[in-house]
């Protein structure tokens, strides 16, 4: 019956003693420090207690055409994260850069020191061949839309000018005051002039819907003047009689004036 008794406390002093070893490690895990990488990602600060040396930030040489520039980055990050930094100074977006480092291009993905890149290492930066194509279709697109919005603005002046002459036309007829067929004509003419203009320019994207905009204008103003053009015969010229045709005839002398 002793011996049970002694059994069960050894078992529970062990049992006491794991648990009291477990909490350090606990406490240990409370105070592991974190540190960011260049390329974003969170990862568990080395330092020189852990067996492993802390990381180390290389200085290297960038050539790009005539141009030179010193940048510095961790040793072990990546030749993606090498093309962030360069692009606030070249302002080449990641896409449109290619690293030469040893004769080879680098993908993104490829580590620094994994290539051997070392303190002072020499790379090679170039435009990739397809962003220059782009950009020049870009810029050839850029051009055609300044130069559609141009030729736009310059309908939409001639357009003011016309709607103003329209807006004449009408108040005269609606008060009665005939006009010459010959001035609305004309005026529809000149308004059929700047709608062929408008259907010569080449548009697309936010340009077209201006466009649009302005050849419903034109429309607009030669429907009125269809409308002005039949109802303008119809006004009666108003005759205005002089002022000896409005006084009434003498009156006749009496003959009891006359001694």
């Amino acid at each position: 019956m002793v011996k049970t008794r002694s059994h069960l406390c050894a078992k529970m002093s062990s049992s006491s003693t794991a648990t009291a070893m477990s909490t350090p490690c606990r406490d240990h895990e409370d105070e592991i420090e974190w540190e960011m990488r260049p390329g974003g990602m969170l990862v568990q600060k080395r330092n020189e207690k852990d067996g492993v040396l802390p990381l180390l930030n290389v200085r290297l040489r960038i050539l790009y055409g005539v141009l030179r520039y010193e940048i510095s980055v961790n040793s072990q990050a990546t030749f993606g994260e090498v093309k962030k930094v360069l692009t606030g100074k070249t302002g080449l977006q990641i896409g449109d850069q290619k690293i030469i480092y040893k004769e080879k291009e680098r993908g993104n993905c490829e580590y620094l020191d994994r290539c051997g890149v070392k303190d002072r290492s020499k790379l090679i930066l170039m435009e990739d061949p397809s962003s220059i194509e782009r950009r020049y279709i870009e810029m050839c697109k850029n051009t055609r839309i300044q130069n559609a919005y141009r030729a736009i603005s310059d309908v939409s002046i001639e357009v003011d000018k016309l709607v103003e002459q329209v807006s004449a036309i009408e108040k005269s007829i609606l008060n009665k005051v005939k006009v010459p067929e010959i001035q609305i004509t004309t005026l529809i003419e000149m308004l059929m002039r700047q709608a062929i203009k408008l259907d010569n320019i080449s548009t697309e994207g936010d340009v077209s819907a201006q466009k649009y905009l302005q050849g419903k204008r034109v429309q607009r103003c030669v429907e009125t003047l269809d409308m002005l053009k039949i109802s303008n015969p119809l006004i009666k010229p108003v005759v205005v009689a002089a002022k000896w045709e409005t006084f009434d005839p003498p009156p006749p002398t009496s003959q009891l004036g006359i001694f």
